[in-house]
């Protein structure tokens, strides 16, 4: 494969002092001085920014429990690529845990929810915000509490989650418009990857790979991947514009991230076609409907 047909985001590949070193798997595929096996790290923060470069901007995001698959590091700063999606890019070294202790076992299913040092609803303590999609090491469960091992890297302790806020991970949900429809209200931030704040094609991804529904992280990714739609409007169809996707919830309603409304909302498909028209943006570019298995109508 030319190289120069490579996507530069999904592309491991970067320049050091000592010349251009990309990962293993690129091997007679680009050219580099050094290809070296990735090192596996597992997010440690909450959420973490996926960088351009070591002091660029926010391309997507990494919430605590994801993995990115690290081949080069300096200054603190770790260069690689996601497991989740293949995206490229630069993370903060202190955000990460090498050689991960142990699988996560759930994630976090509800819109948000928190972990704190000990159970029980009128215990007091600080608490730790968690995002949609945390993943973590579930040790017991009882009396509606989930003890978790929280891996702060030299110590591992427990912490606790409400039981009905996590879902297992060998159990994905089955109604990615339904998984959308849970972060209704969600901030909009672009390049945003989690409940605390996203963007659309996040929301997008968020919600098919909660459903084991393998997702680009960007919209024009996202566009490419999936096959065309026929016939009317169905729960869980995709639309596309120029730089923006939005998810179909019934035959005249989308949900989608959007600056308009600065949060992730409900908009009727008819007037999310004018506005975005009127706005400078162009019609619908395509109309798409990822497998899922199952239909959603």
């Amino acid at each position: 494969m030319n190289s120069a047909t490579l996507d530069k985001r999904l592309t491991a590949r970067i320049d050091t002092r000592n010349g251009k070193v990309a990962a293993a798997h690129l091997r007679g595929k680009i050219e580099a001085d050094n290809f070296v096996e990735p090192t596996q790290y597992r997010v440690a923060m909450v959420v973490t920014d996926l960088l351009s470069d070591p002091e660029g901007g926010r391309e997507r995001q990494l919430i605590r429990g994801e993995t990115i698959n690290v081949i080069h590091a300096e200054d603190g700063m770790a260069f690689g690529y996601t497991d989740k999606d293949g995206y490229v890019g630069w993370v903060d070294i202190g955000d990460i845990l090498s050689h991960p202790k142990q699988t996560p076992t759930h994630s976090v299913a509800a819109a948000r929810s928190y972990a704190k040092s000990t159970p029980g609803l009128k215990v007091m303590g600080p608490v730790t915000p968690l995002p949609f999609g945390t993943r973590v090491v579930v040790i017991s469960e009882e009396d509606r509490w989930a003890r978790i091992a929280w891996d702060g890297g030299t110590v591992t302790r427990d912490l606790y989650i409400p039981t009905q806020h996590l879902r297992p991970i060998d159990t994905p949900e089955t109604d990615p418009a339904a998984v959308a429809e849970r972060l209704i209200g969600t901030p909009y931030l672009w390049g945003g990857n989690s409940s605390f704040g996203i963007d659309c094609s996040g929301l997008v991804q968020a919600a098919l790979l909660a459903c084991a529904t393998p997702c680009p992280g960007d919209s024009d990714m996202q566009e490419a991947a999936f096959p065309n739609a026929t016939g009317p409007y169905q729960r869980g169809d995709l639309l596309f514009w120029k730089g923006h996707v939005a998810m179909v919830t019934d035959r005249d309603t989308i949900i989608h991230a959007n600056a308009h409304h600065m949060a992730v909302a409900y908009e009727p498909i008819a007037d999310a076609i004018a506005r975005i028209q009127a706005q400078g943006d162009g019609p619908v570019t395509s109309h798409k409907r990822p497998n899922y298995g199952a239909s959603h109508e």
